[in-house]
């Protein structure tokens, strides 16, 4: 019996400093793409909207961080009820847990555990916000963010990665978000879109990005803060798998971004910037799910797959006539989508399981699980979010009136503009000390 016992704490994980400080730099990494994310939806509007579009995403800093204290990280994450939700009454306030309790079956603190979760939490309902650009009240959108939170995305995580979620048991592989929160932000978009409906002038107005350097600048924060967002799930840096999850990262975004530039030449003549910064986060949205059961080779065809198809989908708004303003559903749901299904086909069975997908011999088996996962999500998050939408605007209202939609958000909303030119150009003191301009030069400089 001693032996045995001796034995056992043998073999129990100790806390792994280096496994430690791996997955906090991966947690900030992860949080940097929150910012990330906002210059790349607030450069993607116009100038009236930009200051809305950063303040939507960056209040979810706030709010999701501290419902995750009091009570998400427990609904997420706690003790199985029913294979459907969390709840651990040492997890609220995060107030019964030791400095040094490690999360069960690996070597780091639950502390870090817990904050490393809680950055995914925050972006994904800021993933929502991008279709829902110019014309949401800030008050409502924060109390919908809480709302969505707490009956979506908490319930949801826990399906997905929490011991005993019926998702997790079932087998469906979603290595760092496909589901849980591509899919769970993409479908939420459209059923908030499907009720509030659309801005004033789309289709008719042009409504064209305000700052594409902003967007670059955006896309490259989410590029470089998931690598912490995907290598970062694998909890440790001890078996290769999270090294793998990293090169896949780069790989299938390289081939998304190049298949999306290579179709917009082909339909539209041109290679533009926002379709290199569209096509990088559709080919990192499709690898999330994916990454950590594929090789690189099958990362190439994910990202490929995935850059084309999502080019193609975000032009469905204008055909079916929804308003998914910065291509939410576009991007997030279908790359989630793709790279969820793709688990199916392009496991090899030899990364983060043995399970194989259908190219290296593993039948359909894992794809059919793949599509519940997929479908269930996307169902449950599209209905819930479509009724907290209709709830909240049938009582404080969801959307700005429409002049101040038109005369612009960001000064009914929040009191400033994105801009001030007052101090540019000429007032009347600066023309008074300007140099004069001889007459000819001043001809020659209107002749040029």
């Amino acid at each position: 019996m001693a032996s045995a016992i001796t034995t056992l704490a043998a073999d129990a994980p100790t806390l792994s400093a280096a496994n430690t400080g791996f997955m906090l730099i991966c947690s900030a990494l992860v949080m940097l793409m929150t910012p990330g994310l906002a210059f790349f939806y607030g450069g993607m509007v116009r100038v009236k909207s930009s200051l809305n579009m950063l303040m939507m995403s960056f209040i979810s800093l706030g709010i999701v961080t501290i419902l995750w204290v009091l009570y998400g990280f427990s609904l997420a994450f706690g003790a199985d009820t029913g294979s459907i939700i969390g709840w651990s009454s040492d997890y609220v306030g995060l107030s019964g847990i030791g400095i040094t309790e490690l999360w069960d079956g690996y070597t780091i603190p639950v502390y870090v555990f817990a904050v490393f979760q809680l950055m995914f939490a925050v972006i994904t309902p800021a993933l929502i916000s991008g279709a829902l650009a110019d014309r949401v009240k800030f008050s409502a959108w924060a109390l919908f963010t809480a709302l969505w939170v707490t009956v979506v995305y908490f319930p949801v995580a826990h399906w997905v990665w929490g011991a005993g979620g019926w998702l997790f048991e079932l087998g469906v592989i979603d290595f760092a978000g496909g589901t849980a929160v591509h899919i769970n932000a993409g479908a939420a978009a459209l059923g908030v879109i499907l009720v509030i409906g659309k801005r004033v002038g789309f289709k008719k107005d042009p409504m064209r990005p305000h700052s594409l350097p902003l967007v670059m600048l955006g896309a490259g924060l989410l590029w470089f803060g998931w690598f912490g967002f995907n290598a970062g799930s694998w909890l440790g840096n001890d078996d290769g798998v999270g090294a793998v999850m990293f090169v896949n990262t780069q790989v299938a975004t390289a081939a998304a971004m190049l298949a999306w530039l290579g179709y917009e030449k082909l339909r539209h003549g041109s290679f533009t910037t926002l379709g290199a910064a569209s096509g990088a986060v559709a080919g990192l949205v499709a690898i999330t799910p994916s990454g950590g059961s594929c090789s690189p080779l099958g990362a190439i065809a994910i990202g490929a797959i995935a850059g084309v198809v999502c080019a193609m989908a975000v032009g469905l708004k204008y055909k079916f006539g929804f308003d998914d303003s910065l291509d939410v559903v576009g991007v997030h749901l279908v790359g989630g989508v793709i790279g969820s299904l793709l688990v199916g086909f392009f496991a090899t069975g030899g990364v983060q399981s043995d399970v194989a997908g259908l190219f290296y011999g593993g039948g359909l088996e894992q794809l059919g699980k793949q599509a519940i996962g997929v479908f269930s999500v996307l169902a449950y998050s599209l209905v819930v979010s479509a009724i907290l939408a209709f709830l909240l605007d049938k009582t404080i209202g969801m959307r700005v009136t429409e002049d101040d939609e038109v005369s612009g958000i960001d000064q009914v909303e929040h009191a400033e503009t994105a801009y001030d030119f007052s101090g540019a150009g000429g007032g009347a003191s600066s023309r008074s000390t300007a140099t004069p301009v001889p007459a000819a030069a001043a001809s020659k400089k209107v002749d040029a």
